[in-house]
């Protein structure tokens, strides 16, 4: 069987990678193609081309990087088309995944697999009508999906969130992590400004304004930062000049991921950028506060679009709005750190929701990325043989 994948960013490579995982599993002779970071080369991708090189978002961010981004677009789709896959499947990212099905499906009947469904219940609900041109099947992380997804004419798929089974720091771990950096009893906040350039240029200061601010109200207040390793060496560069130096974990001396576990359960509070990493706060029963900010084009277009008064995810799934957001020009320090101190001294109202929206997850279930592969292996049987080529 060969498999042709693609990612763009380190959520989306861990998608990739327990999927091929659940793959490898059914099908031991398998063979994947592809773009895509660190996990799925473990889990033996070639890749064509470094991850990192389509990890942008934001309408100016693509805007000044498009014909890159075209160009990569164009060389993936002729390698799928060369590759001749019994599937393509593409995780997160449309703004080069679905670019890439469009024109695979322009010229063959490759069936196509989106892993992550676009969020048409938050903005722009008509994505899902036109992804059906050229999506066969949609594999589902959030259960209220597929409803949205097999309304717009696609096959749809609630395969859970790997974040579910993934394996949280124990309170020895965490307090030996306390102990090996010097930090005792003190309050410990997270940084997680994000894993793309952009984010990093603009959530970083911002991130850290608001850390000062909290430390005025708790001195004794440390930082941690678990980096993203797309972005670790410039956001080791930024934080070295900081007033307070934060904790710094860099993945690449933590390649098992032990010290930022370590580093989740240790924490009292978290300061995060929206995103996947909110589901893994969850996870580890890590209080949060969400900040975001974009480019002002963005801002403004996505602002009018959105649908939902929340984009956190652990807020939607538990129907609760327990977990406080900044996003756009709400995005200020000074009303991030009320909220951050306000989050350290109660959080037992989140912690709830957070243990809620783990189970609705699938916590306790079969692996997500084993009920991924099961849904891509179920949709061929139920396609039939392969399709021609043109």
């Amino acid at each position: 069987m060969k498999v042709f994948i693609t990612a763009g960013e380190p959520s989306g490579d861990r998608l990739g990678a327990a999927l091929m995982g659940g793959l490898r599993s059914r099908v031991p002779e398998i063979e994947f193609l592809g773009v895509g970071g660190e996990r799925m080369l473990g889990q033996g991708l070639q890749s064509l081309f470094p991850m990192d090189e389509i990890s942008i978002m934001g309408i100016a961010e693509i805007l000044r990087e498009y014909r890159h981004l075209k160009a990569r677009i164009r060389q993936t789709a002729d390698a799928v088309i060369a590759a001749a896959p019994d599937v393509l499947v593409t995780v997160d990212l449309p703004e080069f995944s679905l670019r890439v099905a469009r024109l695979v499906k322009e010229r063959s009947d490759i069936r196509v697999v989106h892993y992550v469904a676009p969020t048409v219940w938050a903005w722009r609900p008509r994505r899902a009508k036109k992804m059906a041109a050229h999506v066969d099947q949609v594999l589902a992380l959030l259960p209220f999906e597929p409803p949205y997804m097999r309304e717009a004419g696609m096959e749809c798929d609630f395969v859970g969130h790997p974040v579910v089974t993934d394996p949280v720091a124990t309170k020895c771990e965490a307090q030996a992590f306390r102990d090996r950096h010097g930090i005792g009893e003190a309050p410990v906040a997270l940084l997680l400004p994000g894993s793309r350039r952009s984010e990093i240029q603009r959530l970083l200061p911002i991130f850290e304004a608001a850390a000062e601010k909290l430390r005025q109200a708790r001195p004794d207040l440390r930082l941690v930062l678990p980096a993203a390793g797309p972005v670790a060496s410039a956001v080791s560069e930024v934080v070295a000049r900081w007033k307070h130096p934060p904790v710094l974990i860099d993945p690449r001396e933590d390649q098992e991921g032990a010290e930022k576990r370590a580093a989740f359960g240790a924490a009292d509070v978290a300061l995060a950028a929206s995103g996947t990493v909110s589901l893994e706060l969850a996870a580890s029963d890590t209080p949060m506060v969400i900040a975001y900010d974009m480019g002002w084009l963005s801002r403004q277009v996505i602002g009018r679009l959105l649908r939902v008064d929340s984009v956190t995810l652990a807020n939607l799934v538990d129907q609760t709005r327990t977990i406080p957001e900044f996003i756009g020009p709400a995005c200020r320090p000074d009303r991030v750190a009320g909220a951050l101190l306000e989050v350290l001294e109660a959080p037992e109202a989140q912690r709830a929701a957070m243990r809620r929206t783990m189970e609705s997850l699938g916590r306790g279930g079969p692996h997500p990325g084993d009920r991924a592969a099961r849904a891509v292996l179920d949709g061929l049987a139920r396609a039939g043989s392969k399709g021609g080529y043109h």
